[in-house]
This record gives structure tokens, C-alpha cells and sequence, in this order.
């Protein structure tokens, strides 16, 4: 399998090297809700699909994590749609599609009702209805979801971590990756794929966010896949200190001081005083008896926190909260993609939190309800779409001549150096991304010695990053696993600096304290693409022509 101390990955074309050989129409990548709804849209057309995930698909990454609900439309009722359409406009500095909300949020009504009608206990309002809008226990969720697709004959492959896309005449054609329980490699040839695999917050302890490394962002780089809105990244959530749960939403009855006792506001005001005197302290005092019974049955995870590792009443006695970097798990950037989720590599689709989000949620957070909505509507639209392209091969999926295309720590191009530490590489870029000071208000000469580092990273990653050959079984496939981890966190905050870099304006998550206004002369996208060497783009809202042509990023 060695050749000195670079890994030997043959040729995929010669299939008795995997020890598992699988054939799809469909492959989807991720098994959050995104990646259930885009295998079960695939199977319910008639695809064969096969649905790989880096955990356990039910109870893996942040949505199960988080137990958020989903916004949707309610049918026939003009006052509710119009009211969800309008919402979020404000907030969305011009950035959002009234046609595009509307279509998710029917989108995810239909989705909740399949179910519904499939069996899933929704929780229920004081009147005895079922409540879709902030129900949708996410854990159990997808737990369902994840017996929906057995029942549809789906084959799920659990701990098994995409590593690398096949690509076929320019055409994605399927991927390879291990099973980092067992150590056993795999192959699925497919017509098309769908990329699910999430956002990422550099594994800043969200909760559920470890296994949220940007590995898609990677993928659909080394294919060619554009990315839009990465510098609306700046998304922080407020936590007890030292916990995990980022739900703001408890805050909206707190008094909240900072250092000197002075009373902030929640968003801007808490962030604003951690930096400047160093400590934010909270109390939930506003809440009157019916609302603290409210919050702790809907906010259980954060409740959960005092009552294990935090003994206090919450409600009457103060503590300390601090930012957590949620990053592209609930910010608005992502992966480009167009109507059915397709994206500007032929066969390849994407949908949920690994795609940009701004025509839904403009330059601003994505929150929980517009999130998971998006992640039910995306997926199903990525999956029907991928059926819809893989059609067109047939019963020669199985006979393309494929090759594959991974780079960065799965295949260096030179030796693997033993003094290249993953984790060391994977906390130079957090030294980057995580702190609040840094991340949250950018000055342009800062990132740029950021982006400088991170691509220091990048070259030894490319050229020396490797798994650990004088290891074998489970334990190679946990190093190779872990080497692509880091080379996909460094290839993210490059797309995410480099956007930053360019938008010269604070607007929404893009806030620069050197650029601290809106410019209307920035009211476009930015667009990245590339590996080694970034391009960069704008392009009208809305679709327009764009306005200027693709250069290499300064």
C-alpha cells in the first residue's frame, strides 16, 4: 500500500483494490437532513442511492445536535405567507430572493407533511394541533428520517468519510473514501452526487460541529465548483462559558452586563463588550413562570448545561457567557449553486449547509428556522436533480473510465514530512478563526497576515501532508481521515479570507473596522474558485452579467 511514506491510492479503475465496491445512481455525501431528504427524494424517483456519512446518520453533526426547528409556509394562508416572505428582507441588506424564500418555505411545508403522514410524532400546541414551526425536534428527526431511507432501500454507510470525488470526461462520477471504524476503503461509482456534508466553525465546540471540517468546501474545490458569500462567516453564538449550545434565543429575556457592570445589548452589544473589557455575565430574569417553562422545554440542551455542570438557578443567579464561533453552520456562505442545486461542475449537486444560503437569508445569519428549512427543500431538490443527470448514463455508470482527484493531504506532492503535525496545522488556522477580537470585526491588514499564514499551511499541506503509513487498519484510515480534515479547514479559511479581503464594506457578517459603512458600490457577490491559486469574481445580484471577470485573488 506504501511507497516510502506516501500513500499509494491505485488507480480507481481497477475496483478489487476497495474493499468495498458499490454502484449508485445517487451518492450523497452527508447525512444530516439535507443528505436524508437528498437520498430520499433520489429513491423515491426510482434512484439507487447510497448515502455516505462521516458519523452516524441519525444522530451526527450539528442540526441533530441542535434541536432547532424548521420554518415553513402554511398553504392557503396569504397573511402567513406574506408575513414569512417579508421577515426576513430587512435583515438580509439586500442580498435575499422573495421568489427563492417562497419556494423554500413550501418546500419545507411539503416535507414536514411527508412526516407527518409517514409517521413522525410532531410536538403539539396547547389546543392539541401539531406545530411544525420550531417543533421539529432535530435529534429524533433525523433519527426518523434515517428509517425512512432503509424503508426506501437505501444503502447508508456509517463512519464512512468521503475522501476524494471521481471525475469522469470533466463530469463528477462518484468517490472513495474509508471507513475509519474498520479501516476498510470504499468505492461508489455513481451518475451523479450530492454534496451534504455541512458548513464549518473550525471546530470551535459548537455542539455537534466536530465532525463539520468544510470537507465539501474541499471536494468541490479540487472539482472546480465555485463559492459565494464566504465572507459572511462571522457568525458567533452566545454560551454559558464553558459549554457547547449556542442557542441565542434564550437571551431574549436576560439582563446582560459586561466587565463594569454596565448593562449591553444582546448580538452586537455582548460581542462588543467581550472584546473590549473581557467578560459578559447574564441572568434570565425577564423571563415571568409560563416563559421559563417555555424556554427550558424548548431550549433543553442549554438547560441540560446547568443542571450537570453549571449548579445554579439561572433565573435568579448570574453567570458568565462568552462567544462561540458558529462560522458557515449558521452564517449565509457556501458552495454556488442554482435552481435544482446544482452547482458549475457538471454532476455535481449540493445542498444544506455546505452551499451559499444568501438568497434566502442576504448577507445575515442563517439561523435555525430558515436553516433547517433550507436543508429540507435543498436536499430534495439536489436529489431529484441528480437523478434527473445520472438518467442520462444509464447502465454505464459502472463502465466510465473515472479517475480520481484528491490533493491535499491524501495525495502530497512531494514526501511526507514527519514533523508536519495535523494538529498543529489545525490550530494555526484556528489561531486565525476562532478568536471573537479577530474573526468578528476584520481590519484588512490583519487578515491579510491571516490569509498569508493560512496559506503558508495550504503549500506544506499540498506538498507534505499525508496519512501515517507505518500504521494500519482502522488506525491509517483515522490518519489519512484526520490529514484531510485539516488540509479542508486550511482550504476554507482561505476561501473565507479571501472573500473577506475583497469585500471592502461591513454588511451584515461582513463587518471591517477598517471599511465600517455599507458601500453601495460593493452591492455585489464575490465569488471564489480554485485550489492552489484563487480567483476571484463579482457578479450581480440577482443573476445579472458579471461585473467584472474572473481575476486571481492579491
Amino acid at each position: 500500500m506504501a511507497s516510502g511514506n506516501i500513500i499509494n491510492f491505485p488507480d480507481p479503475s481497477g475496483r478489487s483494490v476497495f474493499d468495498v465496491d458499490l454502484v449508485a445512481d445517487v451518492l450523497v455525501i452527508g447525512g444530516g437532513p439535507a443528505g436524508a431528504w437528498a437520498g430520499l427524494a433520489a429513491a423515491r424517483a426510482g434512484a439507487r442511492v447510497v448515502v455516505a456519512e462521516k458519523g452516524y446518520l441519525g444522530t451526527s453533526g450539528a442540526q441533530a445536535a441542535a434541536g432547532t426547528g424548521a420554518y415553513y409556509i402554511k398553504p392557503d394562508d396569504p397573511v402567513h405567507r406574506e408575513g414569512m416572505i417579508k421577515a426576513r428582507m430587512p435583515i438580509a441588506f439586500g442580498f435575499a430572493d422573495e421568489s427563492w424564500i417562497e419556494k423554500v418555505y413550501d418546500q419545507s411545508f411539503i416535507n414536514q407533511d411527508l412526516m407527518s403522514r409517514w409517521g413522525y410524532a410532531f410536538p403539539k400546541t396547547q389546543d392539541g394541533n401539531k406545530e411544525r414551526w420550531g417543533g421539529m425536534r432535530a435529534a429524533d428527526a433525523v433519527l426518523f428520517l434515517r428509517k425512512q431511507l432503509e424503508k426506501h432501500g437505501v444503502t447508508i454507510l456509517d463512519h464512512s468519510p468521503a475522501l476524494e470525488l471521481l471525475i469522469s470526461d470533466g463530469v463528477v462520477a462518484g468517490a472513495t473514501g474509508w471507513n475509519r471504524r474498520n479501516g476498510t476503503r470504499w468505492q461508489v461509482r455513481a451518475g451523479a452526487v450530492v454534496l451534504a456534508t455541512g458548513g464549518t466553525a473550525f471546530r470551535s465546540g459548537i455542539a455537534g460541529g466536530n465532525n463539520n471540517t468544510g470537507d465539501g468546501y474541499l471536494l468541490a474545490a479540487e472539482a472546480g465548483a465555485h463559492f459565494s458569500g464566504m465572507e459572511f462567516s462571522g457568525q458567533y453564538g452566545i454560551v454559558p462559558k464553558g459549554s457547547a449550545c449556542s442557542k441565542t434565543a434564550v437571551y431574549g429575556s436576560a439582563t446582560l452586563r459586561d466587565a463594569n457592570g454596565e448593562v449591553v445589548s444582546r448580538g452586537k452589544g455582548t460581542t462588543v463588550a467581550e472584546i473590549q473589557t473581557g467578560h459578559v455575565y447574564c441572568k434570565l430574569d425577564k423571563y415571568d413562570d409560563i416563559g421559563r417553562e417555555r424556554i427550558q422545554a424548548s431550549q433543553p440542551m442549554t438547560f441540560q448545561y446547568f443542571k450537570r455542570y453549571l449548579p445554579l438557578d439561572p433565573f435568579t443567579e448570574e453567570y458568565e457567557v462568552e462567544h462561540i464561533l458558529e462560522g458557515t453552520i449558521r452564517a449565509s456562505g457556501g458552495i454556488e449553486v442554482g435552481e435544482g442545486a446544482s452547482t458549475s461542475v457538471p454532476g455535481l449537486f449540493a445542498a444544506g449547509d455546505t452551499t451559499s444560503r444568501e438568497k434566502l437569508v442576504g448577507a445575515n445569519q442563517s439561523g435555525a428556522g430558515p436553516a433547517t428549512a433550507w436543508a429540507l427543500a435543498s436536499g430534495s431538490w439536489a436529489g431529484h436533480s441528480a437523478t434527473l443527470f445520472a438518467r442520462r448514463y444509464g447502465g454505464n455508470v459502472a463502465t466510465r473510465k473515472v479517475r480520481a482527484i484528491g490533493t491535499a493531504g491524501l495525495r502530497p506532492t512531494g514526501q511526507v514530512r514527519a514533523d508536519l503535525d495535523v494538529n498543529e496545522l489545525i490550530r494555526g488556522v484556528q489561531e486565525e478563526t476562532l478568536p471573537v477580537a479577530k474573526f468578528y470585526r476584520r481590519e484588512g491588514t490583519v487578515m491579510q497576515a491571516s490569509l498569508d499564514r493560512i496559506d503558508g499551511l495550504w503549500r506544506d499541506a499540498r506538498e507534505s501532508l499525508g496519512g501515517d503509513t507505518r500504521l494500519g487498519g482502522a488506525d491509517l484510515a483515522r490518519s489519512v481521515v484526520r490529514a484531510r480534515e485539516a488540509a479542508a479547514l486550511i482550504a476554507s479559511a482561505r476561501l473565507i479570507f479571501t472573500s473577506a479581503l475583497e469585500r471592502k464594506e461591513s454588511r451584515g457578517l461582513q463587518r471591517r473596522a477598517d471599511y465600517p459603512v455599507i458601500d453601495e458600490r460593493e452591492f455585489s457577490h464575490v465569488v471564489v474558485s480554485g485550489l492552489d491559486q484563487l480567483q476571484v469574481e463579482r457578479k450581480a445580484i440577482g443573476g445579472g452579467e458579471v461585473r467584472e471577470q474572473a481575476r486571481a485573488a492579491s
